[in-house]
């Protein structure tokens, strides 16, 4: 039975991967370590927790000893790290806490793994690091082109920064050591449990409340969009067959400006839940310091070398999604209460 270690697995991508992989494969054995930060949700695997291929640890992966505690006791065959603050604004107003967890962090992982998988110079077999990245630390594009695996890296936030930073670091090891590694770097997620200061969840849930849906700037930003079971599955297929030492950009090829998505939405819930919820309630506000115009990612890598294609279009998608919030208003209820001393606003 392989023992997958995921960090930041009560997240919004951790949770639903596993979700995924354990719906998919019923011999594999997952263990969640969480911090259970703001983005943190429990409640986002109750439905699972019974599951005696689950368990569950609340940790920080900055903890030596809690991570080589967790590694004395279980046999580890794969860490898929999607631990990391993550949200763009919080970065601008308190870049320390990026630099502590998305660098600090992950070197402690790689370093915990390293000393548990390293033997003599050589590696367990069958071990592997898979480094969850995004597409930020490549920046900026323009109206055309797109993003590749050789793209060089130019973060434009101190979030994308200390990304790109991990990436260097987890690569470092596979030059440095040959440690088995991977690296991801996917374009915007939509789906289920995603914590609603994000574009989506927050305009579905000020909708549904009649609240402003705030818009940075002109909202015509473009952001390549990916439904996130299609992520997950992306992931698995690279932690199986993925080539050592290898990067792999994961797109949808959904490419929409924050105005077009916005609008969407509202012309769903217009047509399907309230007649009330209209254009009216888009308002535009002071553009995020740094903002990115365009991201658009160049998926022929993953396409060609480990036959991935996205199977979920945009429009059914977002339709799924709204489905799933309107279906699901108490979960961000509870969010959004437990949390009182948060800043919701539109991230982008």
């Amino acid at each position: 039975m392989k023992t997958y270690f995921v960090t930041g697995g009560m997240g919004f991508i951790g949770s639903n991967f596993i979700l995924y992989m354990l719906k998919k494969y019923p011999d594999i054995r997952i263990i969640n370590y969480d911090k259970l930060t703001y983005a943190g949700n429990l409640e986002n695997l109750n439905c699972i927790e019974n599951n005696p291929n689950y368990s569950f640890i609340q940790g920080d992966i900055c903890n030596k000893n809690l991570l080589e505690k967790v590694f004395t006791e279980n046999n580890i065959d794969y860490v898929v790290n999607f631990a990391a603050e993550s949200h763009v604004d919080r970065s601008i107003e308190n870049p320390e806490i990026f630099i502590e967890t998305n660098i600090l962090g992950t070197s402690m992982l790689l370093n915990t793994a390293r000393k548990f998988w390293e033997k003599k110079n050589s590696w367990r077999a069958g071990v592997k690091y898979i480094q969850i990245s995004t597409d930020e630390v490549y920046g900026s594009l323009g109206e055309t082109g797109y993003f590749t695996e050789t793209t060089p890296l130019n973060p434009h936030s101190p979030y994308s920064a200390s990304k790109a930073s991990a990436d260097l670091l987890v690569y470092s090891y596979w030059n440095t050591y040959k440690m088995p590694i991977n690296i991801t770097r996917c374009s915007n997620n939509y789906g289920p449990y995603q914590f609603p200061e994000k574009l989506i969840p927050l305009a579905i849930s000020n909708c549904i409340k009649q609240n402003k849906v705030p818009i940075y700037g002109d909202g015509l930003n473009i952001r390549d969009w990916l439904y996130v079971e299609d992520h997950c599955n992306a992931i698995d297929m690279v932690i199986t067959n993925g080539k050592l030492g290898e990067v792999y950009n994961i797109g949808g090829h959904n490419e929409k400006t924050n105005l077009q998505i916005v609008n969407m939405i509202i012309a769903f819930l217009n047509e399907n839940y309230d007649k009330r919820i209209s254009k009216e309630l888009i308002e535009y506000v002071e553009d995020r310091k740094g903002h990115d115009k365009r991201y658009g990612i160049d998926a022929n890598k993953i396409k060609k070398e480990l036959g991935w294609y996205p199977k979920t279009n945009f429009e059914s998608g977002i339709n799924k999604t709204i489905w799933w919030y309107l279906g699901n208003q108490e979960w961000i209820n509870n969010i959004i209460s437990s949390r009182v001393k948060c800043k919701f606003e539109y991230l982008g």
